[in-house]
């Protein structure tokens, strides 16, 4: 069949050179035309003959197609590897904001299984497996006083006992210049890979930046923007019947988000009015902020008196009291701006910019507020240690040592002393540490708590209560929810964040992992079976430079009190790599 197009193509390339002198065409037309023609001729009349040539272009035809269909089966691989593309295919009719806060979270995934690899393969494992073992020195070892409850569910849970004296985190780690039979140097290796987590961190986020500002400064797609939808946004090439109810719902939704575009534009409302709504909104706002500031504050001092009393005399409420507080600030402080925002009536995404900068400034304020506060509740836990370590020496280790009188020839065998009964004083980077690691857990469990209550809960009430009820549950009270946009991308921005304690507590990396892992699956299925689509669609921004511009700030805002300890506080002198 080939053969004969080719042959039926080399013959009216024939006839056109035997007719072009007759062509009314200008001289250079021709000579063009010509040229072509003749090389034409001359590349495949040879082919059609008998013998090599023949043969040699039936094999070239053959691999030719052979190959395209290679690329093209490589290109579906291709994307049937990107991680739940399908998953956000599904959902796209719920609107392009929700279908861009799960790539942002696909994004976030990938960059965090790099930082995962860094440290799990430089450090952790290293560590674990040419390191002194546990129980060999004391900084590896439970001490003695806390061994029968290290293994209890409760210690664990706080990340004590067995899990503070292992690789999660910084004081388990020995200063011994180089480790096992391949002298790895393992204190150098833990800094470069803090510095390497911190500078590819910002690089990926610059450069995604930077490829977002290209893109979406090119064209202009507000011409003739209905015609262009109506006539090109169907892919002909779909063949399932799921895949095109997905993809018909899709363009439905990007209608409403253009007719509401369009809507917005024209509107025209009290200036005055819409003014001094929006000053009051600020007021309130700030209200709130200072609010949440004092109140973690509060209980962070409160926290440090319970410490000063001993925990295990309080109960698990007043001794997880500041991570519950700011989990639950996380909670209801973004609703409350969200009915806020109803008084300044701003376009859709303009409100959403909005809500986002005040949940963003909600959480740094409450992380600086904890940092600042865990910074004086470790120098009085130091202070406190430091006394009890010198009693502890004066009257116990030296006694024992040193009360005895020996002589100079003296062969009886040395004393020997447990790695579990040696005094050691306290390691305020493990204790930095595990307040991170309990910050993050809380805040998923939180999380994962209100959206099964929350989402499911609700729906289901909603559902199988609203043909017995007094009114349409359904469209009045409490309806079906809508997915919070603005407050899962802090989420996810601020638990980046955390990240940047990693340098004290190499186990974070791991857990934001598996956050993620869980958050797209557990996430997704919320969206599918909970929520409705919102009831005011809009388009998503072109480029989302608006949620990288605020990962930088909360990276580098994040780095600083990382800087500062290491700078400006000495480290322990019996636990960790430096």
């Amino acid at each position: 069949e080939e053969l004969e197009k080719l042959k039926e193509a080399v013959e009216d390339r024939k006839k056109l050179i035997q007719g072009l002198r007759g062509k009314p065409w200008p001289m250079k037309q021709k000579l063009v035309t010509l040229r072509e023609s003749q090389e034409f001729v001359e590349k495949y009349e040879g082919a059609l003959g008998k013998g090599k040539g023949r043969k040699f272009y039936a094999y070239k035809v053959m691999m030719t197609k052979k190959w395209m269909k290679f690329q093209r089966d490589f290109e579906n691989f291709k994307t049937a590897c990107i991680p739940w593309e399908m998953k956000i295919k599904e959902i796209e009719h719920f609107g392009s904001s929700v279908a861009s806060y799960f790539l942002f979270l696909r994004w976030m995934y990938g960059i965090n299984m790099i930082l995962f690899g860094l440290t799990f393969g430089l450090v952790m494992v290293p560590e674990a497996l040419m390191g002194r073992p546990y129980g060999s020195i004391p900084r590896k070892t439970v001490p003695r006083a806390e061994e029968g409850s290290a293994m209890d569910f409760a210690v664990l849970w706080d990340f004590g006992g067995y899990a503070q004296y292992s690789v999660l985190f910084y004081g388990f780690y020995n200063n011994q210049r180089a480790i096992g039979w391949l002298k790895y140097r393992l204190p150098l290796s833990y800094f470069l890979v803090g510095v390497g987590t911190v500078a590819y961190s910002y690089m990926v986020v610059i450069r995604r930046m930077a490829r977002n500002a290209n893109e979406g400064g090119v064209g202009d797609d507000n011409s003739f923007n209905f015609s262009w939808k109506m006539f090109t946004s169907w892919d002909y090439l779909i063949g399932n019947p799921e895949t095109a109810d997905n993809k018909f719902a899709s363009i439905t939704t990007s209608f409403k988000e253009a007719i509401l575009e369009e809507q917005e534009s024209r509107k025209d409302d009290n200036i005055h009015l819409t003014r001094f709504l929006r000053v009051l909104a600020n007021f309130l706002v700030l209200c709130c902020l200072a609010g949440s500031g004092y109140l973690i504050y509060f209980v962070v001092r409160r926290s440090q008196k319970f410490t000063l009393d001993g925990l295990e005399n309080h109960s698990w409420w007043e001794r997880n009291e500041v991570n519950m507080v700011m989990s639950l600030l996380g909670m209801f402080c973004p609703m409350l701006f969200d009915v806020i925002s109803a008084l300044e009536n701003y376009h859709p995404r303009v409100a959403l910019q909005w809500q986002l900068g005040r949940i963003f400034a909600l959480f740094l304020g409450n992380l600086y507020t904890f940092i600042i506060a865990l910074m004086d509740e470790i120098n009085v836990k130091s202070q406190r240690e430091e006394e009890k370590i010198v009693k502890y020496n004066i009257t116990m280790w030296e006694g024992s040592l040193y009360n005895g009188t020996l002589s100079e020839n003296n062969t009886a065998a040395p004393i020997t002393v447990h790695p579990a009964d040696v005094p050691r004083g306290p390691c305020w980077e493990t204790m930095v540490g595990q307040e991170f690691v309990r910050l993050i857990i809380s805040d998923t469990m939180t999380t994962y708590i209100t959206l099964l209550i929350g989402d499911f809960l609700r729906a289901v009430l909603v559902r199988f209560l609203n043909y017995c009820w007094c009114w349409d549950l359904e469209a009045g009270f409490p309806s079906y929810s809508e997915f919070d946009v603005s407050g899962n991308v802090l989420g996810l921005i601020f638990n980046q964040g955390m990240i940047m304690g990693a340098f004290y507590a190499p186990c974070l990396p791991a857990l934001n992992v598996l956050r993620l892992h869980v958050s797209m699956y557990l996430q997704c299925w919320a969206v599918m079976c909970c929520n409705v689509p919102q009831e005011r669609v809009f388009k998503a921004s072109g480029s989302n430079n608006f949620y990288m511009a605020m990962l930088l700030v909360i990276l580098f805002l994040s780095t600083l009190p990382a800087i500062y300890t290491i700078v400006s506080i000495p480290p322990s002198f019996d636990c960790g790599p430096f």
